[in-house]
């Protein structure tokens, strides 16, 4: 549930709940004051009220039925005496003059007050008073004499007002006490709901500046927060594989100093015994001096085609060698490079031979400059290691839906399965004192490895001791519109 939706019901929360807290103890404090109880019993005001109204009808119906009564003084007695317990009084009024009132409402002034009652006024008009508020109710009477005159009914309500001034203080305070509860529990709860989050995203940012990444920030939530939550501990994830990958490049960049620190000293130590032994006069013939010549032309060839590979490695792990890949025919250009090997003389006493899955183009998408490069690579590698008298290199082109399959199996020795992960690592020999009598820097396959993957493709090699390596890329297929897909 998001942080808006979560507003928006606690908004609605604090208008509503008060208002129906608010009603149901109103009509409870109604019930315990004025309503009834259970059981069908009724409080003492409305059972008062009840008998106030049966009376009340009563003389109603007595000043249609028989005016002449309110003449009788003896019955208005009794009458005044079952009425006053109910707080009602009688004031009768004959020919303009009142004939009779109720010791419990008369007083002085009392007849100039109810002629003040004008005749188009309401039946019932609070009458307020020093005795306390009554209401008056008038009816008519038509006497046998021809007489005109009016009954009033005096109903003292004082102990409904009494009771309003205990009802509506405490209604008062219920209603600050709900509105109090409701909106400082509501509030309470949304926003122990917001600020728990936030406070341990508060504490995951501490952490993270402290330098402290390995701290997970797991929220469990969907809304806002949750959503920021899950993007600082992405941030912190990449931030600390960025940290780690930096690390790690470090250590390369270390071990690629000693390595081509290492690769370069050994040229460099035969160079320099070379030249000693012609300064020292060892070389004291011709033969001998051209012997130590020649020595220094293969370490200098050496260091030059090592700085070579040294110097295109770095351009493709740096990304500053540009590929150019185009549309070419696979087969065909298997084709004739395997002719050309044949004619190649460090391939002499070499059988080389291709096959295709099929007999048709295989069209794919590379730089053919590049592409030259990884096999003659390959190809080297493979030369450098061959041990058996019958030197064998198979060339297999497998054509596939998105992609086609080069692979070139040679009979060499094999590699070991603990050495087979890391021949494309550079610098990389099987060979722990990184001997370089077979010829090789420990950079060729991977400048293979960065090759075919910068035109889109992957390396993989198999081998098996003894019975030689299988070394293999992929190329990708252009699409319909001959680009990569």
């Amino acid at each position: 549930m998001s942080i808006k939706v979560k507003l928006l019901l606690s908004y609605i929360l604090m208008t509503f709940l008060p208002v129906v807290l608010f009603a149901l103890i109103t009509t409870g404090l109604s019930l315990t004051f004025y309503g009834d109880k259970e059981n069908g019993g009724t409080t003492p005001f409305w059972e008062q009220t009840n008998e106030r109204n049966d009376w009340v009808a009563g003389v109603r119906t007595l000043a249609k039925a028989d005016p002449e009564r309110f003449t009788d003084s003896a019955f208005l007695n009794r009458m005044d005496q079952l009425l006053s317990p109910l707080q009602i009084g009688l004031v009768v009024v004959k020919n303009d003059r009142m004939v009779y009132s109720s010791p419990s409402v008369d007083r002085p002034g009392l007849e100039e007050e109810l002629r003040r009652l004008e005749p188009d006024e309401p039946m019932r008009k609070w009458k307020p008073n020093a005795a306390g508020r009554y209401a008056a109710e008038r009816h008519s009477l038509s006497f046998p004499d021809g007489g005109k005159g009016d009954v009033y009914i005096l109903t003292d309500w004082s102990s409904f007002f009494q009771g309003m001034r205990q009802f509506f203080p405490l209604l008062l305070l219920t209603l600050l006490v709900v509105i109090g509860l409701t909106n400082g529990l509501v509030t309470f709860l949304v926003s122990r709901n917001l600020i728990r989050p936030l406070y341990r995203l508060k504490n995951a940012a501490e952490q993270i500046k402290e330098g402290n990444l390995n701290h997970e920030i797991h929220l469990n939530r969907k809304d806002e927060i949750g959503r920021l939550g899950e993007a600082l501990e992405e941030m912190r994830s990449r931030l600390n594989e960025s940290i780690r990958l930096q690390l790690q490049y470090e250590e390369n960049r270390k071990e690629l100093i000693s390595n081509i620190s290492h690769d370069l000293k050994t040229p460099i130590t035969g160079i320099q015994a070379c030249v000693d032994g012609i300064r020292d006069g060892i070389a004291d013939t011709p033969a001998k001096r051209d012997k130590y010549m020649g020595m220094i032309a293969r370490k200098t060839e050496e260091m030059d085609r090592l700085i070579d590979e040294l110097f295109l490695f770095s351009k493709l792990d740096l990304k500053r060698l540009p590929f150019h890949p185009e549309p070419l025919d696979l087969n065909a250009y298997l084709q004739d490079y395997t002719v050309e090997l044949g004619l190649d003389p460090r391939l002499e006493g070499v059988k080389v031979s291709y096959t295709s899955s099929g007999p048709g183009p295989v069209t794919v998408l590379a730089d053919r400059e590049k592409l030259e490069r990884v096999l003659m690579n390959i190809i080297g590698n493979s030369l450098n290691y061959m041990d058996k008298p019958n030197k064998e290199i198979r060339v297999r082109l497998q054509d596939g839906p998105e992609e086609a399959i080069v692979s070139l199996e040679d009979n060499g020795p094999g590699i070991a399965e603990s050495a087979l992960p890391h021949i494309f690592d550079r610098f990389y020999r099987a060979d722990p004192s990184r001997n370089t009598a077979a010829g090789g820097s420990g950079l060729g396959l991977a400048i293979v490895k960065q090759m075919i993957e910068g035109q889109g493709g992957a390396v993989g090699a198999e081998s098996r001791l003894g019975q030689g390596t299988r070394l293999f890329f992929t190329l990708p297929k252009p699409n319909q519109e001959g680009k990569r897909p």
